[in-house]
């Protein structure tokens, strides 16, 4: 009898280790096996780090990028560079059973080759939004329950924040300046996507991509009611030639983001709300309130 209670439970330990084995592909098409759910993980993209925070398993990070800063907890973690640049040494000495990075990383090859799992995860839309959030809760062991219930109330608050606009939003027309090269935030990008969630037109073709890099002659053709850019990317923007004689320039109606608002903005990961929350408070202190002819109230 003990020999077969034994027999069974070595069966049963069996069969519980080879349902935690699984075999998941990345955004590079990379087939990456696990064994079993990782215990040891440094993340190398700020949304990256913030979707495994909101997945719960933020104790499970022992190293993160230069630009991880949210949640705040993850501040004490050691640093370990850019995405671009990563401190592969660091990154070694951590003994990390998995490493997440961008889809652009030109370390994943490097890091693979040292021995460590690599994984590749990036979004630029909000359905990537939820695509890696059902992939790390995967790979981290957390029901994909959890992971379609968060995004579920990430859509949930944007069309809260929404509905808090006034009505008529689609009379205002918003040029989203990402870098100031300039390439502006286009109607497929995430960004694009809070725009048309928050009602207003983006004055970018969806052809022309989520980023394009653009004329500065076409937003001058485009004259656009409100215009939306970081503080880091704001410098000589009105010096550019006709830009001054934009009505969203002459009228005052830029939104100047702080570096604070500008990192919750162009993260594609679980702050889209907080992000989406920052421009509707733009639109209602600019759109809504500087002239009578945007004023929907009047």
């Amino acid at each position: 009898m003990k020999i077969l209670i034994s027999i069974l439970g070595l069966i049963f330990f069996n069969a519980v280790a080879a349902a935690e084995a699984i075999d998941i592909a990345d955004d590079k098409g990379v087939i990456v096996h696990f064994p079993d759910s990782p215990k040891r993980i440094v993340s190398m993209l700020p949304s990256i780090t913030e979707s495994v925070c909101i997945l719960g398993k933020c104790d499970l990070l022992v190293g993160i990028d230069r630009y991880s800063n949210s949640p705040p907890s993850v501040s004490k973690l050691p640093q370990l560079g850019g995405g671009l640049d990563p401190n592969i040494e660091a990154i070694l000495s951590l003994r990390p059973d998995l490493v997440l990075v961008g889809s652009s990383s030109r370390a994943s090859e490097r890091l693979r080759s040292l021995g460590l799992t690599v994984f590749s995860l990036e979004a630029k839309t909000y359905a990537d939004v939820q695509r890696v959030l059902e992939k790390l809760s995967t790979i981290l062991g957390v029901s994909n329950d959890e992971a379609k219930n968060i995004w579920m109330q990430m859509n949930k608050d944007i069309s809260s924040i929404a509905a808090s606009l006034p009505e008529g939003s689609s009379k205002v027309r918003v040029y989203f300046e990402v870098n100031r090269a300039p390439f502006a935030a286009g109607p497929g990008s995430f960004i694009g996507e809070t725009l048309e969630r928050l009602g207003v037109e983006n004055i970018i073709p969806a052809a022309l991509g989520p980023f394009p890099k653009i004329n500065p002659e076409f937003v001058v053709r485009a004259n656009p009611d409100v215009i939306m850019v970081g503080d880091r990317n704001y410098l000589g923007m009105v010096d550019r030639p006709g830009w001054s004689d934009l009505k969203a320039i002459k009228e005052g109606r830029i939104c100047v983001f702080n570096e604070q608002e500008s990192d919750v903005i162009v993260r594609p990961g679980p702050r889209i709300p907080e992000a989406a929350k920052v421009i509707a408070r733009c639109l209602a202190e600019k759109a809504y309130s500087a002239t009578p002819e945007l004023n929907v109230h009047q």
